[in-house]
């Protein structure tokens, strides 16, 4: 058996799977040309692959998808419509997502973007925050889709007495931290009592565009969006609209419609924003954890065992 390991794997961890499965053949492909000849003979890709690097497999079984959106892979018709079985690492990346999501969030209700300024000039201004820090207990959090990484965010939302609701594609009944779980008919009244609105979906063909002008209407001009999940969900030119004619308070963005993000978009400069480069999640324990999670899967693909985190292909996550 031989396996193709694209993207970060350190020389310890192809160490350790060499060890731990010594039968196996491990190559790794450090460029594109290399992912299109060693897919040839494969049987497993770990990594995301390219249309013309799956178009070259002859033998391939399974695409581990080392971290937790699939949208490109699945975007890739060829992929999408055959017999392959594709699986991501889901889990690791849930905890220092929500971690991020909140000191956003602790951001923008203390001020301390503004504070951090103050204290590099050394001005002192007591009376300029003076009934401008918001307190989260009794504010209203609203989460689009309770998967991981929204239930990581509920959990740290309801520690600090927030009233959290949230939709989801699915039907569930609500975890003792969440108050309600809406189906998504009830998004736009979601958003009429979010003062906090964290998106955590991932970006399919039903999400794509979901948080539109529209929907950004529907938000007090008190509220903050947080975007954490994937581009694409939220319209960037209308929330450029709503930050800059106040319509909304404020945005908190780790993830952009087009990344790296433009040089020339209007979002570097504005005074209510808070931008991070798609790294809310890259802690070394959210590494280590997706490497574990690939070694189990791999036992269970010898084994004949099912899978964890099966994608479904057709619905994209």
């Amino acid at each position: 058996m031989k396996i193709v390991l694209a993207g970060r794997a350190t020389d310890q961890f192809v160490d350790e799977l060499r060890t731990a499965f010594p039968d196996i053949t491990f190559q790794r492909a450090a460029t594109p040309e290399e992912e299109v000849a060693l897919i040839r003979d494969a049987d497993v890709f770990c990594g995301e692959p390219s249309r013309e690097v799956f178009l070259a497999a002859q033998r391939l079984l399974w695409i581990q998808c080392p971290g937790t959106g699939v949208d490109r892979i699945v975007s890739i018709p060829e992929i999408r419509d055959s017999d392959v079985i594709l699986t991501n690492a889901r889990g690791p990346h849930a905890n220092p997502m929500a971690d991020h999501a909140f000191g956003m969030i602790l951001t923008f209700a203390h001020c301390l973007r503004e504070q951090w300024e103050d204290q590099k000039v050394h001005h002192w201004d007591t009376a300029k925050y003076d009934e401008r820090v918001l307190e989260l207990t009794g504010s209203t959090l609203g989460i689009l889709a309770l998967g991981g990484i929204g239930m990581a965010v509920a959990r740290r939302g309801y520690g600090f007495g927030m009233e959290v609701y949230a939709v989801d594609a699915h039907s569930m009944p609500p975890p003792s931290e969440v108050k309600e779980v809406w189906g998504l008919d009830r998004l736009d009244e979601l958003l009429q009592i979010s003062d906090w609105f964290v998106i955590t979906a991932p970006f399919t063909r039903e999400t794509a565009g979901l948080i539109d002008r529209r929907r950004i209407g529907l938000l007090k001009s008190s509220a903050y969006i947080i975007a954490i999940s994937r581009g694409g969900i939220l319209d960037e030119e209308a929330l450029i609209e709503a930050l800059r004619s106040g319509q909304i308070a404020g945005a908190g963005l780790d993830v952009m419609d087009v990344e790296p993000l433009p040089a020339d978009s209007p979002l570097w400069d504005m005074d209510n924003v808070i931008l991070s480069p798609h790294a809310s999640a890259l802690t070394a324990e959210m590494w280590e954890g997706r490497r574990q999670i690939f070694k189990e899967n791999l036992r269970r693909f010898i084994a004949g065992e099912p899978f964890l985190y099966v994608c479904d292909k057709q619905a994209g996550f």
